[in-house]
């Protein structure tokens, strides 16, 4: 059995092997780095990518900030769990950093017990999503009658769908919008939703999949990736009063940077469905397509 990895980043000899310790006794391998840089150097070098990320900010030769943002822009890394371990107790500097989109940001000094939490739930949650985008490959080669091989369309925003799937008490998952309307993808989305929201119930369980908030996944078997959000609306029609949606968007490419943006849009539909309101869903599309496919502004 392979054991589990965590890569701790810290420019301070002593803060390394004070967590090299204390992370040994949990039962995890250890892999160190003195700043961001060396980091790369590491993960480039590891067979395989540690499970976790601890890293400070306040590094010489690559700070934590931009070691993040290498880590999440790098498709083989973006779903490794990341904690930010810091001095910058200021509350400015805290909302920054979970602003960024890290896993946990946790203050020096700070409680054993909090960061070996926080280390346990991360590392859950990422075997969850690992397992998940494994089945969801698995179920796709053996249950869709599809091309499994879709050819990427000429224009780049055609490319991106976003859909509404809401739990069906007779039918299972029911696609219930799509957009963009004019556009025929190049692969059934009835099928390839159903079967992420199948899979998310078999991986989450029936109860608490919807918990999973917002998952990044590769879906290589489609030639895309994709980004689901469950979350629940008050309905008194359906056994537990609670009916279960999911909201995805699919697209050749999407950074764990792009996804956090995704996911503040999709919690924007998810407030005007629970409230009921009168909502577009291409005017969402086009917010998320602008996203994806407007290329980054460059710093002079």
């Amino acid at each position: 059995m392979m054991s589990m990895k965590i890569l701790i980043v810290d420019d301070k000899k002593e803060n390394l092997y004070l967590l090299e310790r204390m992370i040994r006794k949990i039962g995890y391998e250890v892999v160190m780095a003195e700043h961001g840089k060396q980091a790369l150097e590491a993960l480039s070098n590891l067979e395989t990518p540690p499970d976790l990320i601890i890293s400070d900010i306040m590094m010489p030769v690559m700070d934590g900030y931009d070691f993040f943002q290498t880590v999440s822009e790098n498709p083989k890394w973006i779903n490794i769990p990341f904690i930010f371990l810091s001095a910058k107790t200021d509350p400015e500097d805290v909302r920054f950093g979970k602003k960024l989109g890290v896993d946990d940001y946790i203050t020096k000094p700070f409680e054993v017990e909090d960061l070996l939490a926080s280390i346990s739930g991360k590392i859950d949650r990422s075997k969850k999503t690992r397992l998940l985008s494994q089945q969801i490959e698995e179920n796709l080669l053996t249950s869709l009658k599809i091309d499994l091989s879709p050819s990427i369309l000429p224009d780049e925003k055609e490319n991106v769908f976003l859909f509404l799937m809401t739990w069906d008490e007779i039918i299972g998952p029911k696609l219930v919008a799509l957009s963009p309307t004019g556009t025929k993808p190049p692969f059934d989305l009835q099928s390839v939703g159903s079967q992420l929201f199948q899979t998310t119930v078999s991986v989450y369980g029936h109860r608490n999949y919807y918990q999973a908030e917002g998952v990044l996944l590769k879906i290589a078997n489609i030639k895309r990736d994709g980004f689901i959000f469950f979350d629940t609306i008050d309905d008194n029609n359906v056994r537990g009063g609670k009916r279960i949606f999911m909201l995805v968007s699919l697209a050749p490419k999407i950074n764990y940077l792009e996804s956090l943006r995704i996911k503040e849009i999709f919690e924007d539909i998810a407030t005007q469905l629970k409230e009921g309101r009168d909502w577009h869903l291409e005017k969402y599309w086009n917010q998320i397509s602008d996203i994806l496919v407007t290329p980054p502004l460059e710093l002079a």
